[in-house]
């Protein structure tokens, strides 16, 4: 019998959290496959392990003190699970609600590369709820003179496409990746564990695919009242680009030298230049016409 364990962390979301369980236990045509779920509450105060406790009872609860963050609650999900050497680990959002056959098309996906004797992590695309337009899942690389750039793959493929890294929305990594490259990267906090993951995956030989199709649904995180805000001041700007849910300095830094080559300096630099200007522009603009910042916030 396949064995699978299935990883998410949580902080104060409980009726998405709810939600995505909920689609996580009517997937269909795996009955067959034993599935156990690991779930980290990274300290949520609205009652959501409670709540997934009573609906959910075989849901194993784990706990965090709320300074995990996303890569950190995944990681001690997957720590618990590695204990057990389940043959496969499924990385699940908890905002993300999957299609009924999400689990078993993952999985036979990723069977035919185990078939072919090529192990890949294998991601599904999941869109906007409204539009359906592809908001997480495979990434291509792009490289040209001084750019390059990880790239989100928007097409959903009618075939299995080779990406070099992907989102942790909806990802399974099979047993023989997890033991050799391990868990995900301590050093992050919220932000690039799951890029990271894939990519140090390529780096040890292995492939990642993008599953064919649509495999779930998720909101789109707005763009205000973070880092990318262009309304917002520039010192509210800089606070959130360097908070954990921005790019914090160190494991940017990290992140760009381990995977951009040559070119790392550059984009390393890159998003703390970038605020610095078009905040500067957008000062000077809002100055010298008052209509400006008000447009631009709606």
């Amino acid at each position: 019998m396949r064995r699978i364990a299935i990883l998410l962390t949580c902080f104060n979301r409980r009726a998405l959290t709810l939600q995505c369980l909920a689609a996580l236990s009517a997937q269909r045509g795996v009955g067959d496959i034993e599935r156990s779920i690991f779930l980290v509450d990274d300290g949520s105060a609205d009652g959501t392990a409670e709540a997934v406790r009573a609906r959910f009872p075989s849901v194993r609860v784990l706990y965090g003190d709320g300074t995990l963050f996303w890569n950190g609650g995944m990681r001690r999900a997957f720590a618990a699970a590695l204990q057990e050497d389940f043959d496969d680990y499924v990385l699940l959002n908890d905002d993300t609600i999957l299609c009924p056959d999400a689990l078993r098309r993952l999985i036979i996906c990723a069977q035919e590369g185990m078939d072919a004797g090529k192990p890949a992590i294998v991601a599904g695309s999941i869109g906007s709820p409204a539009s359906q337009r592809v908001i997480y899942g495979g990434f291509a690389k792009y490289s040209a003179r001084l750019a390059m750039s990880f790239k989100l793959v928007t097409t959903v493929h009618a075939a299995a496409l080779e990406c070099d890294t992907m989102n942790g929305n909806w990802v399974l990594i099979p047993s023989a990746i997890a033991k050799t490259v391990g868990n995900l990267e301590p050093r992050f906090r919220h932000q690039f564990g799951d890029l990271d993951y894939g990519l140090r995956a390529r780096r040890a030989g292995f492939g990642v695919v993008l599953a064919p199709g649509l495999f779930g649904t998720c909101r789109e995180n707005p763009v205000q009242g973070t880092w990318r805000d262009r309304a917002a001041t520039f010192t509210k700007r800089w606070k959130h680009l360097l908070s954990p849910k921005g790019v914090p300095p160190r494991e940017w830094l990290l992140f760009t030298w381990r995977h951009y080559g040559w070119r790392w300096p550059l984009y390393a630099a890159s998003p703390f230049l970038k605020t610095t200007l078009m905040s500067g522009w957008f000062a000077r603009a809002a100055a010298s016409n008052p209509g400006v910042r008000a447009t631009q916030r709606n």
